[in-house]
């Protein structure tokens, strides 16, 4: 059994790329150091390259993950995203430059020993929940810096934050979350989790780590994997896809698909 890890290699959380028809928006995901790729996905960047003529609503998928974001042109105001369980949307300015780090699961309350279901379904200001690393941000960052200079002074607070971090790897835990990613969501959490560890404690622990139960992650992650499918129309078509995810009727798998995406599979893959 590990003692470490391995989401990184089971795990990649999409965030749907800005559509053609948002002219003038750019988002972005650029890795950290190689020392912290065990612990944080990306970094990314969400911006204007031209004022627009309309206000921009980005939204946001479920993807299992915590984020910490904030605007480049306003660095003070900083805030943590939480675990969530359907999609999120956010009104933004005509002009907008926001920057992130999005943490892979669990390395959140990992870094912080922070309950990652208080923040779960909402976003909070950081200050709130960690005021040193609010301030550092606000004291860091200017609308000046390169995405270079950005991701430099990201690695340089993570990588000295860990050295005095220390991890419980709980084996049991960790376990129960490989076995969902290596079945892509697909199981039966009852059955399928017998890691050596009561459903009362692994609850516990999903709650504290993740942010909520196992089977919501498990729905999460198998969301995930159909983004990472890019079904075809002949798939959508036919009805296909909702068997293949382990669903057994279409119209629970476009109830799930939409709570957590916002539109039908059929829009969002536009087929």
């Amino acid at each position: 059994m590990k003692t470490t890890p391995d989401i990184r290699q089971l795990y990649i959380p999409i965030q749907p790329t800005i559509k053609k028809s948002a002219e003038h928006v750019t988002y972005c995901e650029f890795a950290p150091d190689e020392k912290l790729q065990d612990f944080i996905y990306c970094y990314w960047q969400l911006k204007t390259t031209k004022t627009l003529a309309e206000q921009f609503n980005y939204r946001v998928v479920a993807d299992g993950c915590i984020d910490i974001f904030f605007e480049l042109n306003n660095p003070e105001d900083n805030f943590v995203m939480g675990f969530c369980r359907k999609y999120t949307e956010f009104p933004l300015d005509h002009s907008f430059n926001y920057v992130g780090i999005r943490f892979l699961p669990t390395m959140f309350p990992q870094l912080f020993r922070i309950d990652a279901s208080e923040l779960s379904n909402c976003f909070e200001e950081l200050k709130l929940v960690l005021p040193d690393t609010a301030q550092f941000i606000s004291q860091s960052f200017h609308n000046r810096l390169t995405i270079e200079e950005v991701k430099a002074v990201f690695d340089r607070y993570f990588l000295q934050h860990i050295t005095k971090t220390e991890f419980d790897h709980d084996n049991r835990l960790y376990q129960a979350i490989e076995i969902i990613l290596n079945h892509s969501g697909v199981l039966n959490v009852e059955t399928d989790l017998d890691t050596g560890i009561s459903p009362r404690q692994l609850r516990r622990l999903f709650k504290f780590y993740i942010g909520d139960t196992a089977k919501t992650f498990s729905k999460v992650v198998r969301f995930q994997n159909i983004l990472r499918a890019k079904p075809s129309k002949q798939s959508l078509k036919e009805n296909k896809l909702f068997f293949d995810q382990g669903y057994y009727d279409q119209s629970h798998f476009i109830k799930d698909f939409k709570n957590f995406y916002g539109v039908t599979p059929s829009t969002a893959f536009n087929r």
